[in-house]
């Protein structure tokens, strides 16, 4: 109280008595201070002092209010970093976003994988699906997908111990063991051993080594050996043909090659082989000679042979008098037609199991060859139909030429898939050599120089240049901006190369040494981008022919480079087109339609 009254005198200047209209009053008179009583002492009021910063009480307010609306607002998927504890309900609230234009409820469609919402991916192994399927049908329980508790009827979960219907229990194994046993031991007859086993305790203890020794079984235990009897006289003849044509087949060199014996055979649709003077149907006539060595562009079409069931690949005039026509099928039939007078067809070849790719006639014409996707080339007669011989290598032949030479036909090169290029002596029926120096299936054999070397064109978007029968490459060509070539044709005076490049245009190449591309010379217009289109010339080299992938036959002048004509030939592909060698106006078209037309 002392204190109290020092602060009341005045004594220390920082703490002041209050004013005297603040002192307790008593009917408007002062109550005057005494020591003896708690009611006599003033009332003394102290300045409170704080030592904590100065806050600005409206700025904690926004901050409080912002981040009470982050809480309660959901969570934006794409946002990488949450700065707070979001709670439950904001986890799985539903995900809205800036109205979208095809959301009719106006979620955006980039917000969620599902029309309800967003779906957690998840995934079950195909086993385990399997069997908490399986047990659920069977005991009325599963487990969880989430793995942590069970569904369905728990009882039967207690009684069965959790099992699923792939654990078995023991004593259902051990049941099932006996079973086994007392079934084999009862074919076999060994009923008392089984006795003798279930009394003795040590048997019947799997934990023994008496038990183990017993029931060792090896992988074969239940397999029966079965005693073989002699053949009857039916399985003697027929063990002894098939070894006989498994040994004609071997010898024959067809060992690799696809199902060739009995399959070859012709059918001949003329009236007669021979006429009243003995001449073959395959001779040409007398009287057929060009009548000029001027050739015109054709207008009008004038005959369809339609005999093939699916399109056809290629077509081939006889040699030198082009008085028939030879077509080759994806239907596996090669056909040849008459086409001087009945326009018939004449003969049908069949040996080929799969779509024919190439033919090609010998010099003069008594021989062709054909190459199929059964993977064999046959060289057949064409006046009987017969087949020669047959070739192969265990790969699809793409093309197939005979050497020009008169004196070398009977050397054959086969372009095959394999990136090689084989060649066969066709008397031994042995393959001399192998020009393997491609990096892809090649399309093209062309020869050039006198047939002293040929030129090939591959899937690898290059033309190489070989010396005949020297498996080396004299020229390599091969640029950037090449595309591959699938078809390539030889001008008539043997100076220029046409060949079909896939970005739909026709490039020249020189035969002489340097074998350059001619850039003045290029024929475009046409469309063969995926289309194998052969290119031609005329006879006397003035135009330059193609199909294209839109069933058109276009001509361009050689001298001008310009589109001379355009025919429309066929509904698919026109894929092949060959000028008449000795009339000069005719023109031959074949494509994937079946149809072979005749244009004059």
């Amino acid at each position: 109280m002392d204190l109290l009254q020092r602060y009341a005198d005045g004594s220390d200047g920082d703490n002041e008595l209050p004013h005297e209209s603040h002192m307790p009053t008593k009917d408007g008179c002062r109550i005057p201070s005494s020591p003896d009583s708690y009611d006599s002492q003033p009332m003394i009021s102290l300045q409170g002092k704080s030592s904590a910063p100065h806050v600005d009480e409206t700025s904690l307010a926004l901050t409080a209010a912002v981040a009470d609306r982050a809480l309660h607002r959901p969570l934006d998927p794409s946002q990488h970093a949450v700065g707070f504890n979001p709670t439950y309900d904001q986890l799985w609230a539903p995900i809205y976003g800036p109205a979208h234009p095809y959301a009719k409820d106006g979620i955006a469609q980039g917000m969620r994988n599902h029309k309800m919402g967003f779906v957690e991916d998840a995934s079950i192994h195909s086993f385990l699906f399997d069997e908490q399927y399986n047990t659920f049908h069977k005991y009325g329980y599963a487990t969880d997908p989430s793995g942590l508790s069970y569904v369905g009827d728990l009882e039967t979960l207690e009684r069965n111990q959790a099992l699923s219907v792939y654990n078995i229990p023991q004593q259902e194994q051990k049941r099932r063991r006996v079973g086994i046993k007392t079934a084999e031991a009862e074919e076999d007859g060994s009923s008392a051993a089984a006795s003798a086993e279930a009394s003795d305790p040590s048997v019947n203890n799997p934990a023994s080594e008496e038990w183990l020794r017993q029931n060792r079984q090896s992988p074969w235990s239940g397999k029966k050996e079965v005693a073989q009897g002699e053949l009857t006289e039916e399985q003697k003849k027929y063990a002894e043909e098939y070894a006989e044509k498994k040994a004609e087949k071997g010898r024959n060199g067809e060992g690799r090659g696809e199902k060739t014996d009995g399959m070859d055979k012709s059918t001949f649709h003329g009236k007669e082989e021979k006429d009243y003077q003995g001449r073959s149907w395959v001779s040409p006539p007398k009287d057929a000679k060009p009548s000029n060595e001027h050739c015109y562009i054709p207008k009008r079409w004038v005959h369809t042979w339609s005999g093939h069931t699916k399109g056809v690949a290629a077509i081939r005039f006889f040699p030198r008098h082009g008085h028939l026509l030879l077509s080759a099928g994806m239907d596996s039939k090669v056909k040849i037609w008459d086409v001087f007078n009945s326009g018939k067809c004449m003969r049908t070849y069949m040996g080929h199991s799969k779509a024919v790719r190439d033919i090609s006639f010998s010099n003069d014409g008594t021989k062709f060859l054909s190459a199929g996707y059964d993977k064999n080339i046959k060289l057949w007669d064409t006046e009987t139909g017969k087949v020669i011989s047959t070739f192969t290598t265990g790969k699809i032949p793409y093309v197939v030429k005979l050497n020009p030479d008169d004196d070398k036909q009977h050397i054959l090169l086969a372009g095959m898939s394999d990136k090689k290029i084989v060649q066969w002596d066709m008397n031994s029926g042995e393959i001399t050599q192998e020009y393997d120096q491609h990096l892809g299936a090649v399309n093209t054999i062309t020869f050039v120089d006198n047939n002293r070397r040929f030129v090939t064109s591959s899937d690898d978007k290059s033309l190489r240049v070989w010396e005949f029968g020297i498996p080396v490459v004299i020229k390599y060509i091969s640029e950037p901006h090449m595309h591959s070539m699938p078809s390539i044709s030889l001008h008539p005076n043997s100076n220029w190369l046409a060949a079909q490049s896939l970005d739909n245009q026709i490039l020249i190449y020189s035969t002489k040494e340097r074998f350059q591309l001619n850039k003045k010379k290029r024929f475009a217009g046409h469309i063969v981008a995926g289309y194998a289109c052969q290119v031609n010339f005329s006879p006397d080299g003035r135009f330059v022919m193609s199909g294209d992938g839109e069933g058109k036959c276009w001509f361009w002048d050689w001298k001008s480079c310009k589109v001379f004509r355009t025919l429309k030939c066929h509904e698919g592909v026109c894929i092949g087109c060959q000028w008449h060698p000795l009339e000069q106006s005719k023109v031959a078209t074949c494509g994937w339609d079946g149809m072979i037309k005749y244009w004059d």
